[in-house]
């Protein structure tokens, strides 16, 4: 009895909130609403009362709110206690790690590579060493995650680990000295570089992390002092990260106050731009962008602006169109919820998001390449895994990257360059300036059509 209270009580506490927010508008549409929410209490009710297993009213309300939620889209979410406090955890980046690659291999947590300037690295960690336990808790029976999740802590805190390295001579693994490591904040290798041949400079930058730009800039400096003439920047997998790192980015090569991207909701406040400063570093660069169906975020950002200000040349596939503005509001006893307030839009106003859930609007959202070439997620892929295999061993030179795979993207990129992309920046705008002359005299035609005729 108690219970159904409860759900009573929460309930209506809703449709006053309701009333509350709909009193400036129509009575009617605020009379329709007060019965969908009587509608939803006498659910609540009803489930509470009949269903065929025993329901508390905090996993019904739970589930009402999950619901409506999970109408709205894909990137708005409710977030119950532990979820909640692990987005404010992963927001303020307390937590570290050892900085291990680590993969599964033949049953045991294996160390594929440790990352240079690491706690593992400096501890003399090195590939192909087995993890047997962690914390003294054994994980030869977890899955990757979770030993994962085991190392992972504030930063700081120490952490003990048992492992095991094979014996070159004998071919069997024997135990290592416990291992004692302090946690640090692991800052993974976001950029990787190297100069193509025609001295066309290649620059495949991971994600946009805090530190993307500064690493772009190492990177780009390394490839002039060698006398880059153009470059190729790979965004391809790319699933983006912070918008400072995309601003930062394309203020590499776009200057004289240009848009990089705005933002725009239902409220006036949700409206942004955000621009150039006066000079960039490579304004005049010759440039292709690489994207495919893994380019999300921040990294259609970048291709958008450089895209829309016909500043590179765009090659791939579409990308993914994950560009929306969430805003976190924290709730009653810990949840929080996570809520789409504005999407993005590139400089020419093309929304970046995409509708997955809405087959009508297929055809918006995503950036589209200048020059398409499509490959198979699963080929392209494995041009990416070629940078996994670099392995960084202790007290030894950073390894050379080599390249085996075939990537026609790349191989399309490095011709386009070659013969010159303002080739095809300038026919796209012969292309865009055509196409706005025949709206422009549709929409004359149209307008004339509905003028009424002087008698």
């Amino acid at each position: 009895m108690k219970s159904n209270k409860m759900i009573k009580l929460l309930s209506w506490a809703a449709v006053l909130f309701f009333v509350g927010t709909l009193f400036p508008y129509a009575y009617a549409a605020a009379d329709n609403g007060l019965k969908k929410l009587r509608t939803l209490v006498n659910v609540l009710e009803y489930v509470k009362e009949n269903y065929v297993e025993p329901m508390s009213s905090d996993q019904l309300i739970t589930g009402a709110i999950k619901g409506v939620v999970d109408e709205l889209d894909d990137f708005s979410q409710y977030l119950d206690a532990k979820d909640y406090t692990n987005l404010k955890d992963d927001t303020r980046g307390d937590f570290g790690g050892l900085g291990i690659r680590l993969s599964k291999v033949d049953g045991f947590i294996t160390v594929m590579s440790p990352m240079p300037g690491t706690p593992a690295f400096k501890a003399g960690v090195m590939p192909g060493d087995r993890i047997l336990s962690v914390d003294g808790k054994e994980v030869t029976s977890l899955n990757l995650d979770e030993a994962v999740d085991l190392m992972r802590g504030p930063v700081g805190t120490k952490v003990k680990m048992l492992m095991s390295r094979k014996n070159e001579q004998t071919g069997e693994y024997e135990d290592l000295p416990e291992y004692t490591f302090k946690r640090e904040k692991i800052v993974p290798e976001v950029v990787y570089y190297r100069m193509l041949p025609d001295r066309i400079g290649y620059v495949y930058l991971v994600d946009f992390s805090g530190h993307s730009s500064e690493e772009v800039q190492k990177a780009l400096k390394a490839l002039s002092e060698k006398g880059m003439k153009s470059l190729v920047l790979d965004l391809r997998f790319n699933p983006g990260g912070l918008l400072s790192g995309a601003a930062e980015i394309a203020k590499l090569f776009m200057g004289d106050n240009q848009m990089i991207v705005y933002t725009q909701g239902r409220k006036p406040e949700y409206y942004q731009e955000y621009k150039t400063g006066a000079k960039a570093l490579y304004p005049d660069i010759p440039m292709v962008v690489l994207i495919n169906q893994g380019s999300a975020s921040a990294s259609e950002i970048v291709s958008g602006a450089l895209q829309d200000n016909d500043r590179a040349v765009i090659v791939g596939q579409r990308s993914f169109g994950k560009a929306s503005v969430q805003q976190v509001m924290p709730l009653g006893e810990g949840a929080g919820l996570k809520l789409t307030i504005a999407r993005y839009y590139t400089p020419k106003g093309r929304l970046i998001q995409r509708n997955y859930r809405d087959k009508s609007k297929e055809k918006e959202g995503g950036i589209f390449p200048d020059v398409e070439v499509v490959v198979e997620p699963k080929e392209e892929s494995k041009v990416f895994a070629q940078y996994n295999e670099i392995v960084y061993k202790p007290g030894q030179p950073t390894p050379e990257m080599k390249f085996t795979v075939k990537d026609p993207v790349l191989d399309k990129a490095v011709e386009i360059l070659k013969d010159g992309p303002e080739k095809i920046i300038a026919a796209k705008g012969e292309m865009e300036k055509a196409e706005h002359e025949k709206a422009e005299q549709e929409a004359a035609k149209t307008a004339q059509s509905k003028t009424p005729a002087k008698k």
